[in-house]
């Protein structure tokens, strides 16, 4: 009796954990092959004409995708606009002023949407867009996972709770990327991904005018453009990499170990705590920087995906069918 408990116990554990991977398990590389064969070959030259348009906004790209996988998974949500019976999360503390690339994500919906209508999700063609964006600016390849679902609802209070504040410490940077099942290697891989981009003043004027762990030569060239008055030029930008601001690189990590990070959560990888010997490991090794970031791209976009049938596939990615 006792022999036939343990291995039914076993055999339901063994379910539970099917199910719980149930979701991500469901996504595969080759999802559209039938249905959409022609769907990396149709989103690409969109990316590709966006960034040639405007070098930034792959970053821009790249950031939506990161933001919308931290709000209740990898769901399309944040690409939703306000309704009567939900506030969206384009205006949540870290989208509201500085998220941007929808114009570049509805391009690739029509064009996609010509190609194959109702088959592929805004969530898939987001986490393609990302990919892509890094390619183009030299950075890893990867393969993208695929089925993906788009929610018919979205939470401001949720990515207000979610998304990790530029003011954050190592320990709740920690914490914000454990709670998304992301572990602190990854989280350090994934914060190369401000390699490219910008930043607006109110993002790290406490940083460079309060901190101590701060190069005073790159804090002053950084006050210069932002005062410290709040409300105060709170929008104008600097590079998160101020040596190559539009190439995906390891620079972002140099900049750190020389205490030139921009924001005060990117500074505090390298400040005397655990993740300081990977901050250096990545700056002195660009291929385990750009391989250990194409795994946790991968493993990002398997957080709590929608698939088989629930959600829905949208027709325009701001607003539900």
């Amino acid at each position: 009796m006792a022999e036939y408990s343990s291995l039914t116990f076993a055999t339901l554990s063994l379910a539970y954990l099917l199910l719980l991977g149930s979701s991500s398990a469901q996504l595969s590389t080759n999802f559209y092959s039938s249905s959409c064969p022609k769907l990396l070959s149709t989103v690409k030259p969109v990316v590709q004409s966006a960034i040639n348009n405007e070098k930034r906004i792959g970053a821009s790209i790249l950031r939506l995708f990161f933001h919308d996988c931290f709000t209740n998974g990898c769901d399309a949500s944040l690409l939703l606009d306000d309704t009567s019976s939900f506030t969206g999360e384009k205006g949540s503390n870290a989208n509201k002023n500085s998220a941007r690339g929808f114009e570049v994500i509805d391009k690739i919906k029509t064009a996609v949407e010509n190609a194959c209508p109702g088959v592929v999700s805004c969530a898939d063609i987001l986490t393609i867009a990302a990919r892509d964006s890094v390619v183009i600016l030299g950075g890893p390849n990867w393969n993208v996972k695929l089925g993906r679902r788009d929610a018919r609802t979205a939470s401001i209070s949720v990515a207000n709770n979610n998304i990790p504040a530029p003011t954050s410490s190592l320990s709740q940077l920690m914490s914000k990327f454990s709670a998304q099942g992301l572990s602190s290697k990854e989280m350090v891989a994934l914060a190369g991904a401000h390699t490219i981009g910008q930043a607006r003043c109110t993002s790290f004027r406490g940083h460079i005018y309060n901190d101590t762990d701060i190069d005073s030569s790159f804090a002053k060239t950084r006050q210069g453009s932002c005062p410290k008055a709040s409300g105060s030029g709170d929008n104008n930008l600097a590079p998160l990499d101020l040596q190559t601001p539009t190439t995906f690189d390891n620079n972002y990590f140099k900049n750190l170990v020389n205490k030139k990070g921009l924001l005060h959560s990117d500074q505090q990888l390298f400040d005397g705590g655990s993740t300081d010997s990977q901050v250096r490991s990545y700056s002195n090794n660009p291929s385990t920087f750009f391989s250990d970031f194409a795994a946790a791209m991968i493993k990002m976009g398997d957080i709590s995906p929608l698939t088989g049938s629930s959600g829905e596939i949208r027709k325009n990615c701001r607003k539900t069918n």
